[in-house]
């Protein structure tokens, strides 16, 4: 049993976008979110204007990520890598 797992906050967008993707994406992407929240640095920290959010691979797609003090796991985005770090920069820069 787990104590210490996070708790997922899921944007609307980011849930639209999931139900969207093809079944094994989406199955290996819940997978995925199941095991940051049980440890959040399993990812990579991400850099320079990116500093503060972690990245996680899965497959062809990235999960970004950001963890607050108060056990609160925030999907940012998740999407292909070609085009998710510049797409990321975007929201955060929105959100500033």
């Amino acid at each position: 049993m787990v104590l210490n797992k996070y708790k997922l906050n899921l944007p609307h967008a980011v849930r639209n976008l999931i139900q969207k993707l093809h079944p094994d994406i989406k199955r290996k992407i819940r997978a995925a979110l199941e095991m940051i929240l049980e440890n959040p640095t399993i990812g990579k920290a991400l850099k320079e204007e990116l500093e503060g959010l972690w990245s996680f691979r899965v497959g062809k797609f990235r999960i970004i990520y950001r963890v607050s003090g108060n056990k609160t796991l925030d999907i940012i985005a998740i999407g292909p890598r070609m085009n998710i770090y510049r797409e990321t920069f975007y929201l955060v820069k929105k959100e500033n």
